[in-house]
This record gives structure tokens, C-alpha cells and sequence, in this order.
């Protein structure tokens, strides 16, 4: 599907991915609706640090994808929507597993049923990087990077980053990636890493390894619902 000049809504705009997404979709030439969460101080979240020209050229919608009637109207005359709403954040969920069903799957259900109710073309529903396993976000001023570690004793690195110059420090940068790849197989742990976003490469790279820091010290936790064991895919180490 063209997105030029294509309506399109995003839900959870006002996320840090769901802001960035409606600046790659205006970007883009599509006339963007971005769908925020409701809040009595009228803010917008990252939907905020966007360029001014950029904000004046979409439309904000304000509501809860709970209410079916506000999913509704706000998809109303879309050709494509873009879900991203969501409640983030695994260990509350324990505690607040209601306000999880009615977000997540009622959520998601009222987007479907209403893009199907306006005729919708394409509906993207995103996913969550649970899927990766004990993994970490870190920023660093205006970067963020994403590492995720299984300690399954099947050694694999999988690393993604732009580098905007050769080094940093007088350090090349292909010797970062070497690193880490080189780390996942002495460790024997299975490792993904990811700059999501950043202009900095120096900021960049602080990001991955305080983010590599973070998800090695979830990884190796013990978890008392699984007897003492440290969690993997394998059972053990």
C-alpha cells in the first residue's frame, strides 16, 4: 500500500515509537490523524518534541481506545490504521491484569471492529518485544537502544545500528559489533541488539551498553516461579 496522500490513523502516538512513526509517516506524504490518550492537562506525550511544522500539519485526536464510540469516530473516513496503543510494563500487570484485558485485547478489538465497520484497507497491529525475552530500553539524551539476552547456551548475536561516522573516540565502530558478537559467543547467550533511534553515535553506543548492562542483570536473575532456576529458553544454563 502507497501511503502518499493516504488518511492514516496511529494509536499510542504519543508514545516515544508511535511519535516517531507519525513523523516518518507525515515524512512520508500521508495525512496523519494521531490518536493520543485523553488526560486532563491536555498533553500530547512525545507527539510534543516533533518539529512545529510538522505538528501543525496533522490532526490530534484525544481519547481511549476503550470507548468504542471514540475508536469509532476516529477512524471515520481512514484508509489505514496503524495500532500502537497499548499498557506497557509486564510486572504491573500482575497486579492490574483487568486494566491490561480491557486495553490490549478490548482495545485492539474495538480498533478492528471499527476499521471493519469503516471499510478500513490496511490495519497494522504492532506487537510487543516481550517476544525477545528479558530485554532492556535505554536512552541517552536523544538516543535509544533496545538489547535483549536469553542465556540458552546457543551463542548468536544479532546487531543493528547506523553509524553516521568511522569511530568514536579513536575507536572504529565496527569494533562494537565485533564486541558484542564476540561477547554472545563466550557467554554462549543468545543476543539482539538495537539503536532505535539517535543522531549521536557516541550517545548511541553508551545507550547499548547500559541497555546490555540492564537486560544481562534481568537474564540472570533467579526467578522464584520457576524453583531458583535463572530464566532461559533451555531450562538451564
Amino acid at each position: 500500500m502507497r501511503l502518499k496522500t493516504k488518511k492514516v490513523l496511529v494509536t499510542g502516538s504519543d508514545g516515544f515509537i508511535g511519535s516517531h512513526l507519525v513523523e516518518k509517516l507525515v515524512d512520508a506524504g500521508a495525512h496523519v490523524r494521531a490518536f493520543v490518550y485523553y488526560n486532563s492537562f491536555n498533553s500530547w506525550g512525545w507527539l510534543e518534541t516533533l518539529r512545529p511544522e510538522l505538528l501543525r500539519s496533522i490532526e490530534v485526536f484525544a481519547g481511549d481506545i476503550r470507548d468504542q464510540g471514540r475508536v469509532h469516530a476516529a477512524l471515520e473516513g481512514m484508509d489505514a490504521v496503524f495500532h500502537l496503543a497499548a499498557l506497557i510494563g509486564i510486572p504491573y500487570s500482575y497486579h492490574s491484569p483487568e486494566s491490561y484485558v480491557s486495553t490490549n485485547i478490548a482495545g485492539t478489538l474495538n480498533v478492528l471492529q471499527a476499521a471493519r465497520a469503516h471499510d478500513v484497507e490496511r490495519v497494522l497491529v504492532t506487537s510487543t518485544s516481550e517476544v525477545y525475552g528479558t530485554a532492556r530500553y535505554v536512552p541517552m539524551d536523544e538516543a535509544l537502544a533496545f538489547v535483549a539476552i536469553d542465556l540458552s547456551g546457543r551463542p548468536y548475536a544479532v546487531v543493528q545500528a547506523g553509524w553516521h561516522a568511522p569511530e568514536v573516540g579513536g575507536v572504529p565502530n565496527s569494533l562494537w559489533q565485533h564486541f558484542l558478537e564476540s561477547f554472545a559467543g563466550t557467554a554462549r547467550c543468545n543476543l539482539h541488539a538495537r539503536v532505535l533511534y539517535g543522531r549521536d553515535d557516541h550517545h548511541q553506543i553508551e545507550a547499548v551498553f547500559k541497555a546490555l548492562g540492564r537486560a544481562l542483570d534481568a537474564a540472570s536473575r533467579l526467578d522464584a516461579r520457576r524453583a531458583e532456576q535463572i530464566p532461559s529458553t533451555k531450562g538451564s544454563l
